[in-house]
C-alpha cells in the first residue's frame, strides 16, 4: 500500500470510528431534555395563571411527574424522563385551563352580579317615575 492508500484508510477508519461513537450516544438524550425543559415551562405558566389556588391536585401531579423527569433524566433513563416529561406538561397544561376557566367564571360571575344590580337600579328608578 501507498502512502495516499494508508492516509484514505485511517481517515475513513477515523471517521467511522466517529460515527460509530456518535450512534452510541443515545439518541434520546435531547429530546428528554428538551421535553424536561418544555414541562418544566409549562408548570411555570400554570403556576402564573394560578393553579397552585384554583387547581392544586392537576399542578401538584405536574410538578411531581417533573421532579420525576429531572430524576430520570440524573439517572439517564432517557426514554423514562421524556415520557414523565410529556406526562407533566399536560398535568401543567390542564392546571393551567382550569385555573384560566375558574377565572373566566368567577369574571362571568361579577358581571351577572353587577347587571342584576344595575338591573334593580332601573327597576326602582322607572318604579319611581311610575309614582309621580
Amino acid at each position: 500500500m501507498d502512502t495516499k492508500s494508508k492516509n484514505l484508510l485511517m481517515r475513513v477508519g477515523a471517521a467511522a470510528a466517529v460515527l460509530s461513537l456518535a450512534a452510541c450516544a443515545s439518541p434520546e438524550k435531547t429530546p428528554a431534555t428538551a421535553a424536561v425543559a418544555v414541562s418544566h415551562n409549562a408548570v411555570e405558566n400554570a403556576v402564573s395563571a394560578g393553579a397552585p389556588e384554583l387547581a392544586p391536585a392537576e399542578i401538584s401531579a405536574a410538578r411531581d411527574k417533573m421532579m420525576r423527569a429531572n430524576q430520570a433524566l440524573a439517572a439517564k433513563d432517557y426514554k423514562t424522563a421524556r415520557e414523565l416529561a410529556v406526562q407533566a406538561q399536560a398535568d401543567a397544561k390542564l392546571a393551567q385551563s382550569k385555573a384560566n376557566s375558574a377565572k373566566a367564571t368567577a369574571a362571568a360571575d361579577a358581571l351577572n352580579e353587577d347587571l342584576r344590580v344595575l338591573r334593580q337600579e332601573v327597576d326602582r328608578a322607572n318604579s319611581d317615575q311610575q309614582q309621580y
